[in-house]
């Protein structure tokens, strides 16, 4: 089963950080990616931009609406993710447990499932 690890980091934490930290910090996120290869459970693995230049797009009666970011009420971006292949909830959550990022963001699970289930899995 797909699990999903995204990573959600406090808005300007990245910048807090400055640059040899923060190259440590990525090169901690790669590390733990290698050994979830090695151990056969990664599918994919990403860190994201900055939320600043991005945008959302919405489309309403036929019309496509293009929001610019940064965006005002957002205390956190979505900073990465890992993409696992697991049995359960229970090892993606003993992953997570592991993820370096969570010491310092917030790791939210989720189980990718298509978009008519409602039940939790």
């Amino acid at each position: 089963m797909a699990y999903l690890l995204l990573i959600h980091e406090p808005v300007g934490q990245r910048e807090a950080r400055g640059e040899a930290e923060g190259r440590a910090v990525y090169q901690r996120m790669l590390d733990f990616a290698e050994t979830l290869k090695a151990q056969g459970v990664l599918r994919a693995a990403e860190s994201l931009a900055p939320a600043a230049p991005g945008q959302r797009l919405q489309v309403r009666e036929g019309q496509a609406r293009v929001v610019d970011g940064p965006y005002a009420e957002a205390k956190e971006m979505l900073g990465g993710f890992f993409l696992l292949d697991v049995a359960t909830r229970e090892e993606a959550l003993a992953i997570a447990a592991r993820c370096p990022a969570a010491q310092w963001a917030a790791v939210e699970v989720r189980a990718t499932a298509p978009c008519f289930e409602t039940a939790v899995r």
